[in-house]
């Protein structure tokens, strides 16, 4: 399986999109958006903030190794 390591993550708050590497061995709880500098954490249900706002989401869940709703 190849993992899709980069994701851009959109802030709910100013739109505002980056394209940021995702880790492979972990969820990423908490995201300061780098434009209006609101904390983004995950919706309910997801594991990650790029579960919640990411195009792809995280490589944990991209292996079926976490329980976050979109796997």
């Amino acid at each position: 399986m190849t993992l899709i390591l980069h994701s851009t993550l959109t802030c709910p708050h100013c739109q505002f999109q980056a394209q940021e590497l995702m880790p492979t061995d972990c969820c990423l709880w908490f995201y300061p958006c780098p434009n209006c500098k609101q904390m983004l954490t995950p919706k309910a249900g997801d594991c990650c903030v790029f579960c919640s706002y990411g195009t792809v989401c995280c490589p944990p869940v991209q292996q079926g190794l976490c329980g976050c709703s979109k796997n």
